[in-house]
């Protein structure tokens, strides 16, 4: 019996037609993130200058901590693409590891994230403390979420593959987690650019 298990084999196909129409409700809710996040990017433009006397990005920003999370991501997003590799050659158990090994990457960062905010707090340097603050928190921490409920994602993606195997609805879910994936890191890539390096230099 293949890795798939049984389950794959009584599990129905989906139609051309529903495939395209999951794609298509897909790439909108992409793109109305993708418009969310630009928003909240030209928000933060707009409030960086705004720091109401209190402390600047030079003042609260770490680039080794910062460039830390970076690199969780990166790797988590390399992970993922290992995972998505291992189910084109359909082994199953080798889509759980590295989906599990993606969720603790992802698990990682969002640690690093609260621990930045924690620190900033205790300073006083809430999102209460000025509008650049106020900027920050929002964008950076609309990020964190997406992250924690994508990192969520992964591990029910984990769950269905252990019930379920590598059924043909299975595979499309993984498809489309795996976008939502790569975008966060693509967002972050933007955070890094247009928040942390302004900010310290």
């Amino acid at each position: 019996m293949s890795d798939t298990t049984a389950h794959s084999a009584a599990a129905p196909e989906l139609t051309p037609e529903q495939r395209d129409e999951k794609a298509f409700g897909f790439w909108i809710y992409l793109m109305t993130d993708a418009i969310i996040f630009a928003l909240l990017f030209a928000t933060y433009v707009v409030l960086s200058v705004g720091t109401a006397g209190g402390p600047t990005g030079k003042d609260l920003f770490s680039l080794p901590h910062t460039f830390g999370e970076t690199m969780l991501l990166l790797i988590s997003s390399t992970t993922f693409g290992m995972a998505s590799l291992a189910a084109r050659a359909g082994k199953r158990q080798g889509v759980v590891l590295w989906l599990l090994v993606t969720a603790v990457l992802g698990v990682g960062f969002v640690a690093m994230e609260l621990q930045e905010f924690a620190g900033m707090i205790a300073q006083g340097a809430g999102p209460d403390r000025s509008g650049f603050l106020s900027g920050f928190f929002t964008l950076v921490g609309t990020h964190g979420a997406h992250v924690s409920v994508g990192t969520l994602c992964i591990l029910v993606m984990v769950g269905q593959l252990l019930t379920k195997g590598l059924t043909a609805p299975v595979l499309s879910r993984l498809m489309r987690l795996a976008l939502f994936w790569h975008f966060l890191d693509i967002v972050w890539i933007g955070i890094f650019s247009i928040v942390y390096l302004p900010g310290v230099l």
